[in-house]
């Protein structure tokens, strides 16, 4: 289903009307090139062209439609008019002269290998009159020539005047398309993405682009274990799962495509790479292409994840999803690297009308009250970082960002993976701090769970005077206590939160007898009405608290977390009005 959902993408998208949209075709991709021999038509050189330009603290050199690469480890294997300087010069490097001399011949033998239609080509015809009488010494007086000699750089050919590379040529890229790998002689099978007879993958192309993964990059389908054979298939012959050339090819071009550098359809999810795209594109769907991106992603722009959802909410509201929009299917894939392979952590696809309320449900599970600063619709990187030790990306549990995922994408009734409740409380905890980001996981977790066990009322984005919660009045009671000795000495380095937040959230009988106590003399510092005002608070939120607990479960824990995080917002969210109504009665 993943092949075939990445093959359907490649077909699209070579069929684009915006050739800026357009996949590169069959047999050709796109390389960075950073070099350029420049030769006349004798085969003389001109000068070797440097392409690069400053990308931040690198020099990238300029992208070129070439040739599909060949997938080599150790063995001599030559890529058709570009690659390497000792395969294209046959100068050594890196103190191997031998096998030097073995690649430039590898290199040479592959153009001429070419049919009669290309080797007519002037270009070509340039190019192996080089080979043919390279002169070391004139290439090195290059001033670019030490940098990419030091580098082993890519090269490839251009002729001296001519906008495109030899390998561009129509007649040299139509040969080069038809040619593909001259060592291949797999037989043909039946392709289990197409479901037609075609010449069997061998070596699937490598996946780049996953965070984590190597950098030269992996792959998702490969066999390179006796273990892995089955009923006489050979390994590393892709026998084991047959999947045709033109396939393969457009499947991995389209997944690197996703995953390209500036992709707006890529996002990370916790260590899963993660690429989204809806089925079919046109003016009706194409901009929730990136939908999922735009809204789950940790964007430069904050306003973007903002834009994207509500877009989503005035789709939904006007109707839009109603008809054959909504019949659009998406897809969202998280990747994650395994040892020398790509693992997928999490696949799945839907309508655009099942999607659009399981997002919608998400964010009503997050909605909070909340500071100005906040964002109505947090991202999920901060969500995660918010509940990491440090809030460093690293330290976020490797599979909480998919689980996170699999419940947004499910029935919005599945509850969040309980380790994300688990390490909001414990930040909570650990810092003596309930901030936004944590106190609306924990809210969205413990609504979740309740709407399947409807044993109680689900939380309100704001402080709730109903809820008789033990747990969550015992929050709001931490709070009001803190609020009282704030007030009665004002600018303290350390308040009660600092020192018995993790105590009281736990082990509330530990704690409370003894806060209780200190609160009058922190009451006695202050004005009779405010005095007054603080007692009656105190007596609503005692009054459904029957007794201190000796021990609070975690799920009391995030109550607990929840009602002091409301009661705190309700102080400093009171109206102009009552604060000035507060003030006469003092």
């Amino acid at each position: 289903m993943i092949l075939q959902a990445l093959y359907d993408y490649y077909q699209r998208k070579c069929a684009s009307a915006d050739p800026a949209e357009r996949l590169p075709a069959y047999g050709l991709e796109e390389k960075e090139i950073p070099f350029i021999l420049e030769i006349t038509a004798d085969g003389e050189l001109v000068q070797l062209r440097d392409t690069r330009s400053q990308d931040g603290k690198k020099r990238v050199g300029r992208r070129y439609l070439v040739p599909q690469g060949i997938k080599r480890a150790s063995g001599i294997a030559a890529n058709l008019l570009w690659d390497n300087v000792e395969y294209v010069t046959g100068i050594d490097t890196r103190g191997k002269p031998e096998r030097v001399v073995e690649q430039h011949a590898a290199f040479c033998a592959r153009i001429n290998a070419l049919p009669e239609s290309a080797q007519a080509d002037a270009g070509l015809r340039a190019v192996q009159a080089y080979l043919n009488k390279i002169d070391p010494e004139r290439l090195a007086q290059e001033p670019s020539f030490a940098d990419a000699k030091e580098n082993n750089a890519l090269m490839s050919f251009q002729l001296h005047g001519e906008p495109q590379l030899v390998c561009q040529r129509p007649a040299v890229a139509s040969a080069a398309m038809a040619a593909g790998d001259p060592a291949d002689d797999t037989p043909r099978a039946l392709c289990l993405v197409t479901g037609h007879p075609a010449e069997t993958e061998r070596l699937h192309a490598a996946i780049k682009g996953v965070w984590g993964a190597q950098t030269a990059g992996a792959n998702i389908v490969s066999f390179n274990l006796d273990a892995f054979e089955s009923y006489g298939k050979r390994k590393l012959q892709g026998e084991n799962a047959p999947v045709g050339k033109p396939a393969a090819f457009a499947y991995t071009t389209a997944l690197n495509h996703l995953l390209g550098k500036g992709s707006r359809n890529r996002f990370q999810v916790g260590d899963a790479s993660t690429v989204c795209w809806v089925e079919q594109q046109g003016e009706a769907v194409s901009e929730y292409d990136t939908l999922f991106a735009d809204i789950f992603g940790q964007h430069d722009n904050p306003d973007a994840g903002v834009k994207a959802v509500t877009t989503l909410f005035d789709s939904v509201q006007s109707g839009r999803f109603d008809g054959a929009e909504g019949a659009a299917r998406y897809f969202v894939l998280g990747l994650a690297p395994n040892a020398a392979r790509i693992s997928v952590r999490f696949f799945h696809t839907m309508t655009l009308a099942e999607l659009a309320p399981r997002i919608l449900q998400h964010f009503k599970d997050l909605q909070l009250t909340h500071g100005p600063n906040d964002s109505d619709y947090p991202s999920l990187f901060r969500l995660l970082t918010a509940c990491a030790a440090q809030g460093k990306a690293d330290n976020i549990p490797p599979n909480l960002g998919g689980a996170i995922v699999d419940a947004i994408l499910a029935d919005p009734n599945t509850p969040y993976p309980s380790l994300w409740l688990n390490a909001a409380v414990n930040r909570c905890r650990a810092e003596r701090e309930v901030n936004y980001h944590r106190a609306a996981a924990i809210k969205a977790c413990l609504n979740r769970s309740i709407r399947r066990n409807p044993q109680e009322k689900e939380f309100q984005p704001m402080l709730d005077l109903d809820n008789t919660s033990a747990a969550y009045r015992l929050g709001r009671l931490f709070a009001v206590l803190e609020k009282i000795q704030e007030e009665a000495s004002p600018g303290l380095n350390a308040t009660i939160r600092d020192r018995y937040y993790g105590a009281a959230s736990s082990t509330p009988v530990a704690v409370f007898t003894t806060l209780l106590r200190l609160k009058n003399a922190h009451l006695k510092k202050l004005s009779q009405g405010r005095s007054v005002s603080f007692e009656k608070l105190l007596g609503e939120v005692l009054s459904a608290v029957t007794d201190f607990p000796a021990h609070l479960t975690l799920t009391d824990q995030g109550r607990f977390a929840l009602g002091y995080y409301h009661q705190r917002q309700a102080f400093f969210t009171k109206s102009d009005k009552t604060e000035s109504t507060e003030e006469k009665q003092q």
